[in-house]
Order: structure tokens, then C-alpha cells, then sequence
């Protein structure tokens, strides 16, 4: 077993200290909800990151393509995250995206903040390789205290390393099951934060679904042509896809999404030399690619997001999409759990919910402002988001309205 082990080890065999990290998880992320920096450039800002973001018009040919362009989208809600690059991807449906995981193009993990992303297969290894070890000693902690030891975790990677070879791929039920019978017990919390630690170690990947749910393959089996970087060129890759994909955004944006220290990204933004362009907003400086200043500013474009969508997750201040005044509509409780967003030419307007049965879908909207005021081309707007969303489910759509609606 010791050459699985090693090999299964291979992406962290660092323990140098670093300094202590941003947040252990995705929390920190989701509730904070900063003092507003854009004055009268909110518009301009939230134009430029809908272009940027590739929901102005969607350019990406497929989910594969879309998914690399982001770099990484958030993905504890699965379906979420397939409409998030149904959006991003022309005319790519629900099954498209599910072909896209079942062929191994893009798979999902914790590459940051302890937090499931999807993100390209390929970019999984270095992506590892630069975020995992400050993730890893951060929830030290909580491992000691749920009684998990350096044992027991490398008694499960060699489970896992066995029961998984040939490409096989496992539910996490069967996996935990697999674990219990092997000695190393998942009772309470232990089963995710194993399986948490053996991804974030390299040996881990969520992999193709049965309908139901995805399952953990051996990654080293799953990916197979792994990108790896040198410190230096990871940091430069992650600055310039970020940005690239989610600018104008400051240093201290990409340093909460990442989990990184803010010296590192700066690092990173200095190796990007003129790949990147700088704009000042309120004395701070925002990144984003040089070809995105000349983006339009969006007409008519209305979008069903859904609830843990980049277009407000790749931010630590949201506020030049969504006013502060309804940022409780939206995280209710400040619970870290996002509701799905209507967002009309970059601005969120107000939450929907759909209703899904086996012949239709109900897309409900439930706007911050009664109608009329939105506007009959807001009112066509939703009708085709909801046709486009039934369509990429392969069901036919309805738009309803909430109580909050008023025809005036």
C-alpha cells in the first residue's frame, strides 16, 4: 500500500506554515455584505462583469469551454451550477452538460475555500496544488475534534484507492459503507470531512452522476492529462483567468474567492503584466482583461440566475449588481444560502423559484418592485428566460408571477 499512498499524496507533500487563512470555509464569503465603493460607476461596473461573465451573450460552444473561461463556478447546488453553464454555453442543454461530466472535461471539488466548485479537469491538480494546504490546516481543528486521525485518513485512502481502481465510481453512501467496513468510521460529521480531506489531498474527484446525485472517483484515474504549475505560474494562471472571467474585481476579490492571501494575488496581478488592464474606482484599483473596456452596456437583457451563481459569488462587495436595501431578499438571515436571482440589464430585480414536474416546468418571479413599473419589456424578457430555462431542462415553461406583482 505504500506506493498508493504515495502517489495518491503526491499534490501536497508540502508543510510549510503559512499565514492564517481568509475563512475555513464559504461562509465568510457568502454573508459579508461590504460598505458600497461604485457611486456612479455601479452601472458601468456591473455591465462590464455581465460581459465578462459571458451572460451578456452566451460565447462559450460548450459547457467544457464555459467552465474553463470561469475557471471555477460554485457547485454545492448541482443543478444550480448546470444552469449557471447552460447560461454561459449556446444552446448547451441539461444533458450536454451531463455528457461534459460523464466524459471527464470538467469535474467538481473543493479546489478553495473548502467550498464545491465546478472547474475545467485538467486545471483540478495545480489548482490543488496552490489553494489545498492553507484549506487543510485550517479545519486541523475540527478534525482533532471529531477524533479524526492521520491513521484513519490514510486507512481510507487505501480503501478508497482499491475499491475505486479501474475507473469505477461510487456514491458517497457506498464509499462511507466502504470505510465502515474497513475500520475507519463515519459516524456524525467524520464521513464528509474524510472524504472532504482525501479530495483536497489529490485522491478524490466527484465524477459522472446516475441521475441522482455524482460520485467519487480515483482522481488520478479520472483526469488524465493533469495540469501542474510551479508556485508562481498557478498564482499568475489563477490572477489572469479571474480576472479575465469576473473583472473589474479588486486583489482583495480574488483573495476571498480563493482563499489566498491578498501578497499572493498581488503577486500574481504583478506576473500579468499587460495581460490585464486597471481601472480606478473610489482610489481602488480593479483588474480586468484589456478587450472587456470596450464591452456595451447591456439592453434588454433579462436572466433567471441561479441562487449561488458567480455573477454574485465572485465578489466580496455585491453591491454593484445588488442594492444593499435588498441584499436580505436575497440571503435571507444572512444564512450563506443564495436564492435565485432575477437580474434585468445587470441588476438584480428581484428572486424566482420553479416548481418541476415530469411534463412542465413553473418558473415563479417574485420582483422587489410591482409591476408595472418594471415594464412590459421586462415582463417579454422573463417569458423567454423562463421558455430558455425550460429548455435547457427539455421541458416546456410557465411564467407566473408572485403575490407581489400588481397590474396597476
Amino acid at each position: 500500500m505504500t506506493t498508493k499512498k504515495a502517489r495518491a499524496r503526491r499534490l501536497h507533500p508540502s508543510q510549510r506554515e503559512s499565514p492564517p487563512p481568509l475563512a475555513a470555509s464559504g461562509r465568510i464569503l457568502h454573508v459579508m455584505t461590504p460598505r458600497p465603493a461604485f457611486g456612479g460607476d455601479r452601472r458601468r461596473v456591473a455591465a462590464l462583469r455581465l460581459a465578462a461573465q459571458r451572460l451578456a451573450a452566451a460565447t462559450c460552444a460548450t459547457p467544457a469551454e464555459a467552465v474553463h473561461w470561469m475557471l471555477a463556478l460554485q457547485a454545492q447546488d448541482l443543478a444550480g451550477v448546470k444552469w449557471s453553464l447552460g447560461l454561459r454555453a449556446a444552446g448547451a442543454d441539461e444533458a450536454a452538460v451531463e455528457a461534459a461530466f460523464d466524459a471527464g472535461e470538467i469535474v467538481r471539488s473543493w479546489p478553495m475555500r473548502g467550498t464545491l466548485h465546478v472547474v475545467a479537469a485538467e486545471d483540478l491538480a495545480w489548482m490543488l496544488e496552490l489553494t489545498a494546504p492553507r484549506a487543510i490546516r485550517s479545519a486541523a481543528a475540527r478534525r482533532a475534534a471529531l477524533g479524526i486521525t492521520e491513521a484513519d485518513v490514510e486507512r481510507a485512502r487505501d480503501i478508497a484507492v482499491d475499491a475505486l481502481a479501474g475507473r469505477r465510481v461510487m456514491s458517497r453512501a457506498q464509499l462511507l459503507a466502504a470505510f465502515d467496513a474497513g475500520g475507519v468510521s463515519t459516524m456524525g460529521q467524520r464521513g464528509y470531512h474524510v472524504l472532504w480531506y482525501l479530495a483536497q489531498t489529490g485522491t478524490l474527484v466527484m465524477a459522472s452522476s446516475d441521475g441522482r446525485g455524482q460520485g467519487f472517483a480515483r482522481l488520478d484515474e479520472w483526469v488524465a492529462r493533469p495540469r501542474h504549475l510551479e508556485a508562481d505560474e498557478a498564482v499568475a494562471e489563477l490572477a489572469l483567468r479571474y480576472f479575465l472571467s469576473h473583472g473589474p474585481a479588486t486583489a482583495r476579490d480574488l483573495a476571498r474567492w480563493s482563499g489566498l492571501t491578498v501578497g499572493d494575488v498581488r503577486r500574481g496581478i504583478a506576473a500579468c503584466g499587460g495581460r490585464l488592464a486597471t481601472m480606478e474606482i473610489g482610489g481602488v484599483a480593479y483588474h480586468l482583461g484589456p478587450e472587456a473596456l470596450d464591452a456595451p452596456a447591456p439592453t434588454a437583457v433579462v436572466l433567471l440566475l441561479p441562487g449561488f451563481d458567480e455573477y454574485l459569488l465572485g465578489y466580496g462587495d455585491r453591491s454593484a449588481a445588488l442594492a444593499l436595501e435588498h441584499a436580505e431578499a436575497i440571503v435571507p438571515g444572512a444564512n450563506g444560502m443564495f436564492r435565485p436571482t432575477i437580474v434585468v440589464d445587470g441588476e438584480v430585480v428581484g428572486t424566482w423559484s420553479r416548481r418541476v414536474t415530469a411534463a412542465a416546468v413553473v418558473v415563479e418571479a417574485s420582483p422587489f418592485e410591482p409591476f408595472p413599473p418594471l415594464g412590459a419589456p421586462v415582463v417579454d424578457g422573463l417569458e423567454a428566460a423562463a421558455r430558455a430555462y425550460g429548455r435547457f431542462l427539455g421541458k416546456p415553461a410557465r411564467l407566473a408571477f408572485s403575490a407581489r406583482r400588481s397590474d396597476g
